[in-house]
């Protein structure tokens, strides 16, 4: 597997949007889902938003995100996207995208567990201020 490479992060106030990206090279062939987790300053990496890398592959969201936050998926582009929506200073993190294994040992919403992962970017910051 190759390192997934983040971008698209930045400043934004209250209320406004950002897309994310993660260029996962081949990711297709080699992870059966991809992430995106999130770390504060002094907090936990929290899972964000998960989705499988089937074509129309369901997708799995924290409770803090639902309705706000989009993951989809480009494999021709070898891409994964989170639009993020009405972001809240509270979204302020560096955030990490995350490539799984070929077999996931969890299903659904275990897969925001960072410990399903062990390839990850070097991630992208997002801020949002009030």
């Amino acid at each position: 597997q190759t390192q997934p490479v983040e971008s698209g992060g930045g400043s934004v106030q209250a209320g406004g949007s950002l897309t994310l990206s993660c260029l996962a090279e081949g990711y297709t062939a080699t992870s059966a889902y991809m992430a995106w987790f999130r770390q504060a300053p002094g907090k936990e990496r929290q899972g964000v938003a998960v989705t499988y890398t089937i074509p129309d592959g369901p997708a799995y969201y924290h409770d803090s995100v639902k309705g706000r936050f989009t993951i989809s998926q480009d494999s021709a582009k070898s891409t994964i996207y989170l639009q993020m929506n009405n972001l809240k200073p509270d979204d302020t993190a560096m955030y990490f995208c995350a490539a799984g294994d070929r077999w996931p040992r969890a299903v659904g919403l275990g897969l925001l567990m960072p410990s399903e992962y062990t390839n990850w970017g070097q991630g992208t910051q997002v801020t949002v201020s009030s």
